[in-house]
């Protein structure tokens, strides 16, 4: 097998952000699936501050389409997963649940896509007016932050993998 023919590499060259999906429903296996890959992301110091709201009820898919500004697609998709952050164990200025909340979403759209599905991360952390028109949706504790959702789907759309990179965007050893 070449380097280009690994299906992990496949996987993470072909995943777009894809926004519009077919009304096919996603099983509660592939669901599942999902939310074991979000929560086998890294996070620092093992502090663990994902909590995955699953949504597949399609009032409330259709109010969050409403609500956030970029979430159109939301009104096609047959299922989101907002990713949120109990953040209390955190001293005063550590945002380290960002990244782990981050890496939890990557995870989800990778898993997504090498599992047949598509989708595409709508960011609501530190979106105003967003944050604020979701929360009361998704029935969020003041205490917990939404960093994002992912809209996910069977794709009805189709998009090239990436291919390459931009030179001017690599340093080799010093900025």
């Amino acid at each position: 097998m070449t380097i280009g023919e690994n299906h992990i590499i496949k996987t993470i060259l072909g995943r777009r952000s894809i926004r519009k999906f077919t009304a096919d429903p996603v099983s509660p296996e592939i669901r599942d699936r999902l939310l074991e890959c979000g929560c086998a992301a890294p996070s620092a110091h093992n502090r663990r501050p994902c909590v995955f709201v699953v949504i597949e009820d399609r009032k409330v898919l259709d109010d969050l389409a409403e609500a956030h500004d970029s979430g159109k697609m939301l009104r096609q998709a047959p299922l989101a997963i907002a990713v949120c952050a109990e953040t209390a164990g955190y001293p005063e200025g550590d945002r380290a649940w960002v990244e782990d909340c981050a890496a939890a979403l990557e995870n989800i759209l990778l898993a997504a896509r090498g599992l047949g599905l598509e989708g595409v991360w709508l960011k609501v952390m530190d979106r105003h007016p967003r944050n604020e028109r979701i929360r009361p949706i998704l029935a969020v504790p003041d205490s917990v932050e939404i960093a994002g959702i992912a809209a996910l789907g069977f794709g009805a759309e189709r998009k090239p993998p990436y291919e390459g990179f931009d030179p001017s965007k690599v340093r080799f050893n010093r900025w």
